[in-house]
Order: C-alpha cells, then structure tokens, then sequence
C-alpha cells in the first residue's frame, strides 16, 4: 500500500514495458505586460472624432449659417425703406443692403455645407429668405416704375411654381438645386442691382433683365422636366 498522497507504482508484467512516468507539468510564466504610453496626438484624435460625431448629430438651430439667414431676412424691410426714399444717397444705400443681403446668400450657404451646420430650419428658411428679398426688389422697382411689372410677375410666378413643385413630387424625392439655378439668382442679382444704380443706360439694364428673365424662364422648365421624369422613376420602381 502506498501512502495518502503518494501516487501508485505500476508493477510491469512478463513481456510489458512499464511507461516512464510523465513529466511534471510546467506552470505556464505569464508573459510580461508590455506598457503602451497613452499619445497625446492619438488620444486627441479620438476626442476630436468625438466631438465631429457630436456636432454632426447635435446641430443647433442657432448656428452661424442659420443667423446669417435670419439677418438677411430681417434686412428686407430697411432694403425697401431705403429704395423708396428720394435722393441718390439713399439709392446708393439701398445697393449695399442689397448688395450685402446677396452676399450673406452665398456665405451661410458655404458654412453650412463646410461646417456640416445644415438644419431643417436652415432649409426652410433660406429658400425664404433668398425669394423674399428678389420679390421685394422687384415688387419696389415695378412699383417706382422702373421696371414693367410683367417682368416681375414672370419670375415671382416661376419662382412660386418651382417652390410648389417641389412640394407635390417631395414624396417621390428631392430636386436638388442645379447649376442653372445658381446662375439664374446670380443674374438676377446683376440686374436689379443695375436698376438700383442711378444713371445706368437702359440698354444696359434692358440687356442685363433680358439676360435673366430668359435664364431663370429656362431652368424653370428645366424643373419641370426634371419632376416629371422623378416621378415616372418612381413609379416604375414601385411597380417592380
């Protein structure tokens, strides 16, 4: 017998080879733990992420794109106060309002893309923003006399018919704005400003307002093209 604890000895019989006894196993030594300095720059990087994730997620309403919009709406009225008032002084103060609510068109437009500060607000109110202070230009100068008012129910007609068009295909999807677009409220820009500016030849206003009259009659046929055709994609697609 052996005793509590020893192990048994096997006894080898005739013609048997007793088995050499195993090796004690080896206590597996823990590999030394490598110590990675934390990175300023990585850990900076991944905060930085984070904070992008935020912004993109959490955009607020007051953002700089969407104050210039409110601000350029905001300055219709003086715009129109100016453009009323007797003298050239006040004609020349009227251009830079105008000029100046242009410019703040183009601006909120590029920092909302860039800064990724795009809001629903943002998207209602621009489009807003931008019509009111062309249809008051127009509306004013029509009303002075300076401008036929079929030119300007042209556009104001045209600009309303894109917007509501917008509106009965928006189920299907969305139209995004096309480069002829773009030139379209740059002409116009050009040409009301040259009917604000005392002392302008006609035939250089006439140019200018023909120029853009036909460009923006264009791209609103263009639209309708292009909403019609959107809703026969849309159409056959749900019909598959």
């Amino acid at each position: 017998m052996t005793e509590r604890g020893e192990p048994p000895v096997d006894v080898a019989g005739p013609g048997e080879v007793t088995p050499e006894p195993a090796a004690p196993p080896v206590a597996a030594v823990p590999a030394a733990p490598v110590a990675i300095p934390a990175s300023a720059d990585v850990a900076g990087a991944v905060a930085g992420e984070g904070a992008a994730d935020a912004t993109v997620r959490h955009v607020s309403t007051w953002n700089i794109a969407n104050v210039l919009t409110i601000a350029r709406l905001a300055i219709v009225p003086v715009f129109t106060v100016f453009l009323f008032v007797e003298g050239e002084g006040w004609r020349l103060a009227a251009l830079g309002v105008f000029l100046l609510a242009s410019l703040t068109d183009q601006l909120d437009g590029w920092l909302a893309r860039k800064y990724a500060l795009i809001t629903d607000f943002g998207k209602i109110a621009d489009p807003i923003a931008d019509k009111a202070l062309i249809g008051a230009a127009l509306l004013s100068l029509s009303y002075l006399g300076e401008i036929p008012w079929w030119v300007t129910l042209v556009i104001i007609a045209r600009e309303a018919g894109v917007t509501l068009l917008r509106f009965l295909v928006i189920r299907h999807g969305v139209i995004p704005a096309s480069y002829g677009g773009k030139v379209k409220t740059v002409l116009q820009i050009v040409a009301i400003a040259l009917y604000i500016v005392p002392g302008v030849p006609d035939l250089v206003r006439w140019a200018a307002m023909g120029l853009a009259l036909v460009v923006t009659v264009g791209t609103g046929a263009d639209y309708v093209v292009r909403a019609v055709r959107l809703r026969q994609v849309a159409r056959s697609a749900r019909s598959r």
